[in-house]
């Protein structure tokens, strides 16, 4: 993540918040184990931007990956504003990082020319729990999900997945894809990843970080490599 050792840029930015008393108990809800496949860069031939005539119900179509049904997203329920859409942006951060707006809902792949890939996003209380500066060191195709020791104390129903996870597939809280923020050699346990909740995006849901609708997860999969940059904000650097 934001090591100088990585990117000659000095050490790694982390607000105050990051250090707080059991922030690793809490980011544990957003803790994936493995996946089908881990991949170590981005894919060669990275899907069309949307513009004036993006095919959205395509875009949102329910597909079949690795063997798994994933169901379509009735975007035309949501506010257009959380589609993936190319937007205006001015944060001044260069071409190619991702930045994370826990506040306003969104997350930003950014372009050359001030302009921006925009994605809506779902927060849970994990999400708001860190910003700052980390880098994608972990890909993982529908990863496994082992709940927190403090969220089987609440409900020792989830037990049974503490030993092997819960299984991969459209049930798992994580989704389609995960992407795992590090600084340096240390997991945040700061997780983006996909939902099988989709009206969860928009909203502050109690659990997990940064949730995306798992077709708009997997087109960011698609569309960054390991090592990328990653911004999240505070409140006081919101957009």
């Amino acid at each position: 993540m934001g090591s100088n050792s990585e990117d000659g840029s000095g050490s790694a930015v982390l607000t105050r918040r990051s250090l707080m008393v059991g922030l690793p108990m809490l980011l544990a809800a957003c803790q994936s184990t493995g996946g089908a496949t881990t991949a170590l860069t981005g894919s060669s031939s990275k899907p069309p931007l949307p513009g004036e005539d993006f095919d959205y119900a395509a875009a949102y179509a329910a597909r079949t990956d690795y063997d798994f049904k994933i169901p379509a997203i009735p975007y035309k329920k949501f506010d257009r504003k959380y589609w993936r859409q190319v937007v205006d942006y001015k944060g001044g951060q260069p071409a190619g990082t991702v930045v994370v707006d826990p506040y306003s809902k969104f997350l930003y792949l950014t372009l050359p020319g001030g302009k921006a890939l925009r994605y809506g996003i779902g927060v849970g209380k994990a999400g708001f729990a860190w910003s700052g500066d980390a880098k994608i060191r972990v890909k993982r195709v529908w990863p496994l999900w082992r709940p927190p020791r403090e969220m089987i104390a609440r409900n020792p129903g989830l037990e049974k997945y503490w030993k092997d996870g819960y299984p991969r597939g459209p049930q798992n809280p994580l989704g389609a894809r995960a992407l795992d923020l590090w600084q340096g050699s240390k997991d945040t346990l700061y997780r983006i990843h996909g939902t099988k909740d989709p009206s969860s995006i928009g909203r502050s849901v109690s659990s997990g970080c940064i949730r995306m609708w798992n077709q708009d997860v997997m087109d960011l999969f698609e569309r960054v490599p390991t090592h990328t940059r990653v911004v999240v904000l505070s409140k006081a650097g919101s957009s």
